[in-house]
């Protein structure tokens, strides 16, 4: 398998220790997106009536009190995202252009990946508490902007150990990598949850706070190899160190240079900025939609979870294959075309039981995933040399669960309708605009393996 990532064409090939090493990361932080984000932590714990005040609590799920509540908890939760994707906004891009100018990309990506873990095991200190809603709150969308920031300097380093004819396939590997380290994080979870925790007692969120702890222990882990055996890149050449602030008056100088110089670059970062944002929002707010609109038990969103990772991850590695032959445009265009219809039959059809969402779930998740490693190659492909880490903090500013958009128009329509179900089109919207947007985008033609 490993020879698929030799290019015999390139001036020397990649090693593949260092390919798998790199991918790892994906895997390590995986859980935090899967198992706190989306399937488990914020949906089953942080966004439940363990929340709400005793005597809401304790009505029947029905109950209108109670279900303003819930979705009194949604929008909150939607708020911390949204004020999370304001500070990668600020911070993403200018930490990126850092890393280029020191040649310093793998020391960021240790020092977030360390902050990304002991987010997770601040998470500990949730207990089932009202009070401590907004600290959770506060905590998971911390831990989605370090990871984010994070995955500046790590997306910046795809190019470091691809080449041109291989980039595809190993951003696949990576992605794909990811969701199967979900698949293993949360069977783990299904288990102990079917062992009863082996007589533990899980009273006042415990497990679901061992939970966090076996996170943030799962991403030190696994993160390790990619900083023993992937060297650092060297500086950008010729570029001059600045100061912090003075980062953003050169920011904007080289965004003018982009557009001048590098338009389809340009224009697919506007594009991409909000399509990328609704499939973060699919993953994220999809284990809450699960629970509080289709009514799945615990046990059966965090099976449903470890299904969409399998989904997620073949699909991701086998979309690797087709954005080297027929291009990452066309799979991304695909994808994002089929999760539009999709997400709106499930608004459409969500009376109708479980099994919608079964579903449709599962066919959104074979979407998301192979768009957002076309996504990560095709702006590899189009990045001037010297400007990665800059351009995937560009990137990361509006592209995954702490950006802005689909969190504010998700907390937006629940507000507004008043259900959690409406957040459905808030994220809908997104996907079907970001299309729109790409299909405007006149990319040149991308080199096919």
């Amino acid at each position: 398998m490993g020879a698929m990532f030799q290019d015999t064409d390139a001036v020397g090939a990649v090693p593949r220790r260092q390919v798998y090493s790199w991918a790892l990361w994906d895997w390590a932080t995986q859980p935090f997106n899967s198992v706190l984000l989306t399937f488990v932590f914020a949906s089953l714990y942080l966004v439940s009536d363990a929340f709400l005040p005793a005597d809401v609590a304790a009505l029947a799920d029905d109950d209108p009190a109670k279900q303003a509540a819930m979705a009194a908890l949604s929008s909150g939760y939607g708020l911390a995202t949204f004020i999370a994707g304001i500070l990668i906004l600020v911070l993403a891009p200018v930490l990126g252009q850092q890393a280029d100018r020191r040649g310093s990309k793998k020391r960021a990506l240790a020092l977030f990946t360390a902050l990304l873990a002991l987010a997770q095991f601040a998470l500990f200190f949730v207990h089932a508490d009202p009070a401590y809603f907004w600290f959770g709150a506060i905590v998971l969308s911390l831990g989605a902007v370090v990871a984010e920031i994070a995955g500046v300097n790590y997306n910046a380093m795809l190019v470091q150990i691809s080449t041109p004819r291989t980039v595809g396939r190993v951003s696949g590997l990576g992605w794909g990598l990811g969701y199967i380290g979900g698949i293993v994080a949360l069977t783990i979870v299904v288990l102990l949850t079917f062992a009863d925790w082996f007589g533990m007692d899980t009273s006042d969120g415990m497990a679901y706070r061992l939970i966090a702890l076996g996170c943030g222990v799962w991403t030190i882990v696994f993160a390790l190899p990619l900083f023993f055996n992937v060297p650092e890149a060297p500086a950008r050449m010729g570029a001059q160190r600045v100061g912090f602030f003075r980062s953003y008056v050169v920011l904007v100088h080289d965004i003018v240079r982009l557009y001048r110089t590098h338009r389809p670059t340009f224009w697919f970062l506007v594009s991409s900025a909000v399509y990328r944002d609704g499939l973060a929002g699919v993953f994220a707010f999809g284990g809450i939609l699960a629970a509080v609109v289709f009514g799945f038990t615990a046990t059966e969103v965090m099976i449903f979870g470890i299904a969409a990772n399998v989904v997620a991850g073949i699909s991701t590695i086998v979309a690797g294959r087709a954005d080297d032959r027929f291009g990452a445009r066309a799979v991304i265009v695909t994808a994002l075309s089929g999760l539009v219809i999709i997400a709106l039959a499930l608004f459409f059809l969500r009376d109708a039981g479980t099994i919608v969402f079964w579903i449709g779930g599962l066919i959104l998740s074979a979407f998301v995933g192979p768009a957002q490693a076309a996504s990560r190659s095709l702006l590899a492909r189009v990045t001037p040399t010297g400007m990665q880490g800059e351009i995937f903090g560009l990137y990361a500013t509006t592209g995954r669960v702490a950006s802005f958009m689909a969190p504010g128009l998700w907390a937006l329509s629940i507000a507004v309708f008043g259900a959690t179900a409406w957040g459905i089109l808030g994220i809908t919207l997104v996907l079907a605009v970001g299309l729109v947007l790409l299909l405007l985008v006149k990319l040149p033609p991308q080199r096919r393996a």
